[in-house]
């Protein structure tokens, strides 16, 4: 999988998949990351990239022909914006990109894009929560960190996908370690027999409590859940 960052800022990308689990993907050759200035295309004096709004408005836009002329250069690829304005970004979203061949993310800037870009070039648009961030990098490294998690051979054992939070709608049971008591609070006695069908169990009731009380929201979507 290649990943695209069309960024004025790749310093603030590259980083990010030196390291750690996607350091190693980039290594063994399952995901690419290429980061792209809109600046090294533009026709305007001084590598300028930005306009003031049509229409009047405080700040600026990234204006079209940079990020038109950046995208073009890639070829085929899935563009994707990130913008407040998007669909949520969720789980099921992360499983569905992992199955393309080719992602590009337009990381804006100031105060967006000209709309005309999302219009002509844009294949999804995105948003990661209801706040605003300074650019879109974070954004879609965020993105990016969760699709490649999703594919084949990028983590260590792709069994851990199976029992991850939002799996069947609901988030993951809690979790512990030794030793089996800790300032006083001790793992739940259950645990400790040997006796996975009761785990199993009791690990899928405490997921529907721990969605209960932090995600109200999606214990709601559940039919007839059971506690």
């Amino acid at each position: 999988m290649k990943f695209n960052f069309i960024t004025l800022f790749p310093n603030l990308v590259t980083p990010y998949f030196t390291d750690s689990i996607l350091g190693r993907a980039c290594q063994n050759g399952i995901i690419e990351i290429n980061c792209i200035n809109p600046r090294n295309y533009t026709k305007q004096k001084h590598d300028k990239v930005d306009e003031y709004m049509i229409g009047g408005g405080a700040g600026l836009l990234m204006y079209a022909q940079p990020l038109c002329d950046a995208i073009d250069s890639i070829g085929q690829t899935h563009v994707i914006y990130l913008t407040p304005a998007g669909k949520k970004f969720n789980q099921n979203d992360a499983k569905r990109l992992a199955k393309f061949n080719n992602i590009t993310f337009i990381c804006g800037r100031y105060e967006g894009i000209d709309e005309r870009v999302v219009e002509s070039k844009v294949n999804e648009v995105f948003c990661i929560g209801d706040f605003i961030l300074t650019g879109g990098e974070l954004a879609a490294m965020s993105i990016c960190d969760a699709v490649s998690r999703n594919i084949s051979g990028v983590l260590g054992n792709a069994n851990s996908l199976d029992i991850e939070s939002f799996e069947n709608g609901i988030l993951e049971a809690p979790s512990f370690t030794k030793p089996n008591i800790f300032n006083g609070s001790p793992v739940p006695s259950a645990f400790l027999k040997g006796n996975h069908s009761i785990i199993i169990a009791l690990k899928n009731h405490m997921a529907l409590c721990k969605t209960r009380f932090f995600r109200p929201d999606l214990y709601q979507t559940l039919k007839s859940p059971k506690l």
